[in-house]
């Protein structure tokens, strides 16, 4: 599927690895994706539940060229500036994603 793609000229593939067996524990699968890395000539975007050093270590591996930190962008809105720095994080709130209210989940979380 992955090498299909490239004689269309996509730019890029997103993938997510199935990192997770339960929403508090992570599973290692260091060569999941890999055939499809292989495999894609574009820009190769991972997905998975990565922290900081998770992230540093697949792009370092070669294993992806980019990250997607979704959860943890959404509750800290200035996650470039706190992987340089080495500050906590914000705690998401899974309750507050997808709701109704404009006013909570996305645009209530505080910047460092």
């Amino acid at each position: 599927m992955a090498e299909s793609l490239n004689k269309y000229g996509i730019a890029y593939c997103h993938m997510v690895e199935p990192r997770m067996k339960t929403p508090l524990q992570k599973v290692e699968c260091l060569d999941s994706l890999v055939p499809m890395r292989k495999a894609f000539r574009g820009t190769f975007i991972v997905a998975g539940d990565y922290d900081r050093e998770d992230g540093n270590k697949v792009v370092d591996e070669g294993r992806a060229g980019l990250v997607a930190y979704g959860c943890m962008f959404i509750a800290s809105p200035d996650l470039p500036r706190r992987f340089e720095l080495d500050a906590p994080l914000n705690k998401y709130s899974r309750e507050a994603f997808y709701t109704s209210d404009p006013n909570v989940g996305y645009i209530d979380y505080p910047y460092l």
